[in-house]
């Protein structure tokens, strides 16, 4: 099982690893203004084996592709976890950085790449698509 959650512990969650779907870099606008960073690392999954415990807040916008995108935090702390696109509600994001152990995490691609900055370009090694792919 792979673990993780916030900094002060007050929200934690659980999921079976085996049963990811994909990894990726993020280079959206938004995953940079979020992260503080050029890109957010995410690892999708089912929503129905992530399970949670404590309080998390979520915070909504509208996305450059027009999709709802909420951002899990903790309110305490406010380190940010997990996410969802609202018209796909059977996806969960997990922010790879959140994770007790994140060895394991391969990146499948990247998305966005053409915002990615040049200070934190998209790796070589991995796919690129330029907007979102389609998520299903």
């Amino acid at each position: 099982m792979a673990t993780g959650g916030c900094l002060c512990g007050g929200y934690s969650y659980k999921f079976d690893q085996t049963q990811v779907i994909s990894a990726h870099h993020c280079h959206c606008k938004d995953c940079q203004k979020m992260t503080g960073s050029g890109k957010a690392t995410i690892i999708i999954l089912p929503t129905a084996l992530l399970e949670s415990r404590g309080d998390i807040k979520f915070y909504t916008v509208t996305g450059t592709d027009g999709g709802h995108v909420s951002r899990g935090f903790c309110p305490e702390c406010g380190c940010q976890m997990i996410s969802y696109v609202e018209e796909s509600p059977g996806l969960r994001f997990i922010k790879a950085g959140s994770l007790n152990d994140s060895s394991w995490v391969k990146i499948d691609s990247s998305f966005w790449s053409h915002s990615a900055e040049d200070w934190s370009p998209v790796d070589p090694r991995c796919p690129a698509s330029e907007k979102n792919p389609e998520m299903g």
